[in-house]
């Protein structure tokens, strides 16, 4: 039986993830797959790798860099988050992503992205890491309005998040059937529609499926978490949630914020240590 891990994104929020799976690497918890979406997958890397604690590192030791992230960013290249500093300086010269550690570890590593053009999610498994690899984590990341679309295989793609917000059942068709699947919203919580549905189809006129699944965004999220209770209860998951909503901003680099989050993630973590090992042992 296979066992995996399904990391929700949520920008920031991603850091209850992060403190969450480090306490996991400290304890020597390992899973044969995992899949992330959009922040998801961006920290998600990291537990491959094992770098633990990098995605707080390095979000804190750039916070206030032009080049990381900001409206300059945007307004001079389209993107918030700077496409060449972030997915490419960064990662390779100035905190290195440990390639050679993520390659040799046997642990099967997947994204999801958005085909904007075919209105379909796009799942990816990344077992060799290179500049241009880099770029379907970009992809995965690429929030809609400030990103660019990124153009891989002739595909363009953007944030997973548009259309699989928490890929659970693609990961069980794959072959995973025991799951922990960490979220980013407190148990309870439901989407509402996207008011602002007019200005993706404004900002994307020549790919409708932005905003086709901009439109439908919450009731897909909604029908996700149903999916994840109705698998709780049939003993297939361990879904694992943040005590309170996580007061921060998608692409906010409050320090004091950043570390409450992450932390959030490592008490959780120590709290249901047993019972994650239990879940994992059967």
């Amino acid at each position: 039986m296979k066992r995996g891990l399904v990391l929700e994104g949520g920008g920031m929020r991603g850091l209850f993830s992060e403190g969450f799976i480090d306490v996991m690497q400290e304890e020597g918890i390992t899973v044969d797959g995992m899949i992330g979406v959009s922040a998801g997958a961006l920290f998600g890397c990291n537990f491959k790798s094992h770098q633990v604690g990098r995605g707080l590192r390095y979000n804190t030791r750039f916070k206030d860099d032009p080049r990381y992230m900001g409206w300059r960013s945007f307004l001079t290249t389209g993107n918030f988050v700077n496409a060449q500093f972030a997915y490419h300086t960064m990662p390779m010269e100035l905190d290195v992503f440990d390639i050679p550690t993520f390659e040799a570890d046997p642990t099967a590593f997947y994204l999801v992205c958005t085909d904007i053009e075919a209105g379909k999610p796009v799942y990816q498994q990344i077992d060799h890491v290179e500049d241009s690899t880099l770029e379907w984590f970009r992809a995965t990341g690429s929030m809609p309005i400030v990103s660019k679309p990124v153009e891989i295989d002739g595909m363009k793609l953007l944030d997973g998040g548009l259309i699989d917000c928490i890929p659970l059942q693609h990961f069980q068709e794959i072959g995973y059937e025991r799951n922990i699947v960490i979220l980013t919203r407190p148990k309870g919580y439901q989407k509402t529609p996207n008011k602002f549905t007019w200005l993706f189809k404004m900002w994307y006129p020549n790919y409708p499926q932005v905003a086709a699944c901009m439109r439908q965004r919450h009731e897909m999220y909604n029908a996700e978490l149903q999916y994840i209770e109705e698998q709780e209860r049939a003993g297939n998951i361990l879904a694992i949630y943040p005590d309170h909503p996580l007061e921060i901003g998608r692409t906010e680099l409050n320090e004091e914020k950043l570390h409450a989050i992450y932390q959030h993630g490592q008490e959780k973590a120590h709290a249901m240590l047993e019972e994650v090992k239990r879940f994992l042992a059967v």
